[in-house]
């Protein structure tokens, strides 16, 4: 058994840490709540995104614009969400699974790949891999991105579509459902109007002015922006979700370990007292 002073000494080195993991958890806490409100706000404008463009596509009115041009897929770009920081539970673990399983369908049908890293750890992993084209990486972004870094990414995908370098743009990242569950998700942006999004009744009865050729060539880019864009801002929210539980189980972990060693401690101590009470009661009867 430990002595005493060691007991005393990781009591001390648990609660430190158990006040650091605390801090660590109320942080996460509070930008869990500023990008969980951050997402909700925008998801209507990307559901709605989705819905017209998904619509459009199906009507056959976007056949000739650049965007929406469906090709046999040789070679697809994949932007994989990690965050810039660990101790976020399997977050960016998640999100590497799916990237390696996405590379590996890849390689099964003889399709090719680009990867655009967002995160550090995501450029951390992609920079390990052997064969694997990384064609950006971006990392310290804001928890709300907007300026030089999320439009270098969006035009870096449009740019490589629209030239014929990639036949499709997929981004993975974690959902945002909820502060306890969050699940990892492979979207398609491009072509545009790819997903099999129920359109509603408000979308189909909408009248395009001047036309709809028109129109796209304004407000495509910036839907397919709205999805990336979406992406981003679930990828963080489910960030600072899966921190704040994480900092909260090292929480309650150590708050345990604390308890088990203060009673090893004085299971210790006692010990010590009850030896020493039995040596004097033989030395006085040794003495008598």
């Amino acid at each position: 058994m430990a002595s005493t002073q060691q007991l005393k000494s990781r009591i001390r080195s648990v609660k430190n840490t158990k006040q650091i993991t605390r801090a660590m958890q109320m942080v996460a806490a509070s930008k869990m709540r500023r990008t969980q409100d951050a997402t909700k706000a925008s998801a209507p404008y990307t559901a709605a995104a989705n819905e017209l463009l998904a619509y459009l596509a199906s009507q056959g009115s976007t056949n000739d614009h650049p965007l929406f041009a469906a090709r046999p897929i040789r070679t697809r770009l994949l932007i994989v969400i990690a965050s810039d920081k660990g101790l976020a539970g399997a977050y960016n673990a998640n999100v590497m699974k799916a990237y390696l399983r996405a590379l590996r369908e890849d390689d099964a049908a003889g399709i090719a790949n680009e990867t655009i890293a967002v995160g550090r750890k995501a450029s951390q992993f992609v920079s390990r891999l052997k064969d694997t084209v990384v064609i950006g990486t971006y990392e310290n972004l804001p928890d709300h991105p907007r300026g030089t870094e999320f439009y270098a990414i969006l035009n870096t995908a449009r740019e490589s579509f629209v030239q014929g370098r990639v036949d499709a743009v997929d981004v993975i990242y974690t959902e945002f459902m909820s502060s306890i569950r969050q699940e990892v998700t492979i979207q398609r942006v491009l072509p545009a109007g790819f997903t099999t999004t129920e359109v509603s009744e408000f979308v189909r009865d909408a009248r395009y002015e001047p036309d709809v050729s028109t129109i796209l060539d304004g407000i495509a880019l910036r839907l397919v922006g709205a999805q990336i864009f979406q992406a981003l801002l679930d990828a963080r929210a489910s960030e600072h979700s899966m921190r704040m539980m994480a900092m909260k189980n090292a929480t309650d972990n150590a708050t345990e370990l604390a308890d088990d060693l203060t009673l090893a401690m004085n299971k210790a101590r006692q010990a010590a007292i009850t030896q020493e009470l039995a040596e004097i009661s033989a030395g006085a009867e040794a003495m008598k």
